[in-house]
């Protein structure tokens, strides 16, 4: 395996789970962040090369490029001017052709270079509501504001002072879904079907900003729109410069449109289930794809699902320090649910404390098993801002979201053997109007499978404040 130190900027929940995919190739890896922060806690055989510090401050990014062979990133809010010093100073890794920071200090830069435009000009031409977002330090709905009418620009202005800011038009979507991108070419320059691998298309349910849920694969979205996905996702991508992982947040609009929403040049909280449900995960992506001798390695097939389903539940805090170990051990007794948590000490509300993974036949069966953790996660939440709501308090409100919420049915699946093209139109009526059929083609087709799964939760139809 590659002898190269990597360097991660930031060492919360993201970090901590890259040094789990690094030490499993036994790759060391240097964190810079606070003293015991996740990334640190499960990683002492680089204890001699972590940096207590800020990954805001110069004089700590310089600490860590000292111990380290390539840099790359956790969190974006990191300072790209020493980056850039430190890219002048040395390029690349001696006797190599491999940038030393992968993705480019440039690629994270890119979105902080605009001035602001004046608010009402942008909003009397793309009309209300808008979203007005800060270009830095924005994460789970933070450096976002709603500007609905006139009357918000003023406080919008205010909340958002002293940041370089953009506006986005509303949009009106009919799911979120993401999908997260391998690049693995340090050129920008290279068409995306040789630099770039994607992993599945998901959809993302959000509540307060945050991401609470992940389907894999999307609920009822036709494998077209899955492949579009992908592929916009990875031309996008493609146009960055440097190597590693990308998550990439999207809009499926009522006509099937796709926008994309946001980019981050990182792994994201959206691809988490690749742990447990694809061939490699994420981290792992990341973790190769930084580096000069494994970059190569990482092939069409590396992201593929290794299961037929996931759903990812997040763990946020709740009224009490420990409330969202609750969740933990419920977790615990259900098979194919994957419990991680971050290290993180105390809970507080809406603070993300771990996440479960929970994998199975179909996302039917996924949904049947994980719907009583939903609710116990509904019912931290509806008493995040009550300081008497003991464990007894919060299972006895899960145990009344789910009396009145109870566990969907099992969805069938019906397998339909057709002896020809022909027989589709015949059988058609007859089937749900939900159900997906194939194109049909000018020769014998295999036998077909009608799917359709139910939903055990829904998001909002207006655009997220994320």
């Amino acid at each position: 395996m590659d002898s190269h130190v990597v360097g991660v900027l930031g060492g919360g929940q993201l970090g901590r789970m890259l040094v789990e995919a690094a030490s499993r190739l036994n790759i060391k890896v240097a964190v810079l962040d606070a003293e015991n922060a996740p990334a640190k806690q499960i990683n002492a055989v680089a204890n001699d090369l972590h940096v207590n510090g800020s990954f805001a401050k110069a004089a700590d990014v310089e600490k860590l490029a000292a111990n380290s062979d390539v840099i790359t990133y956790e969190i974006e809010h990191v300072d790209t001017k020493i980056l850039e010093e430190l890219e002048e100073k040395q390029a690349t890794i001696p006797g190599t052709q491999w940038n030393r920071i992968q993705p480019s200090w440039r690629t994270v830069n890119c979105g902080r270079t605009s001035e602001p435009q004046g608010l009402k000009e942008i909003a009397d031409k793309l009309g209300y509501p808008l979203m007005l977002k800060s270009r830095t330090e924005a994460y789970d709905g933070r450096g976002n504001y709603p500007v609905k009418t006139v009357s918000d620009i003023e406080p919008a202005l205010k909340a958002l002072a002293d940041r370089p800011l953009y506006a986005e038009q509303w949009c009106n979507f009919t799911k979120e879904l993401a999908v997260m991108v391998v690049k693995t070419s340090q050129d920008a320059s290279k068409d995306y079907e040789s630099s770039t691998i994607a992993y599945p298309t998901v959809e993302t349910i959000h509540e307060d900003s945050i991401c609470k849920l992940v389907y894999a694969p999307a609920r009822e979205v036709p494998r077209k729109t899955l492949k579009a996905a992908q592929d916009l996702a990875r031309r996008a991508v493609s146009t960055f410069t440097g190597t590693g992982v990308f998550g990439v947040e999207l809009f499926l609009l009522p006509d099937d449109t796709l926008l994309i929403n946001e980019i981050a040049p990182r792994p994201h909280n959206s691809g988490h289930y690749t742990i447990e449900a694809c061939h490699m995960s994420q981290y792992e992506a990341q973790v190769r794809a930084v580096l000069p001798d494994l970059a190569p390695t990482i092939v069409p097939g590396s992201t593929d699902l290794a299961v037929p389903a996931a759903i990812m539940l997040n763990i946020l805090g709740g009224p009490q320090p420990d409330s969202h170990l609750l969740v933990a051990r419920q977790a615990a007794t259900i098979p194919g649910a994957r419990v991680h948590l971050y290290g993180k000490g105390a809970g507080r509300p809406g603070r993300k404390m771990g996440h479960i993974t929970l994998t199975g036949s179909s996302i039917s069966d996924c949904e049947t098993r994980i719907h009583p953790l939903i609710q116990l996660v509904d019912a931290l939440r509806a008493n995040r801002t009550n300081a008497s709501a003991d464990h007894s308090l919060l299972i006895s409100s899960a145990a009344d979201l789910l009396k009145a919420n109870p566990v969907p049915k099992p969805t069938p699946i019906i397998a339909v053997v057709m002896g020809s093209d022909t027989d589709l139109a015949t059988l058609k009526p007859g089937s749900n109007s939900s159900t997906t059929w194939p194109s049909p083609t000018s020769s014998p087709s295999p036998p077909h499978t009608a799917r359709h799964n139910t939903c055990s939760t829904s998001a909002s139809p207006l655009r997220r404040e994320a």
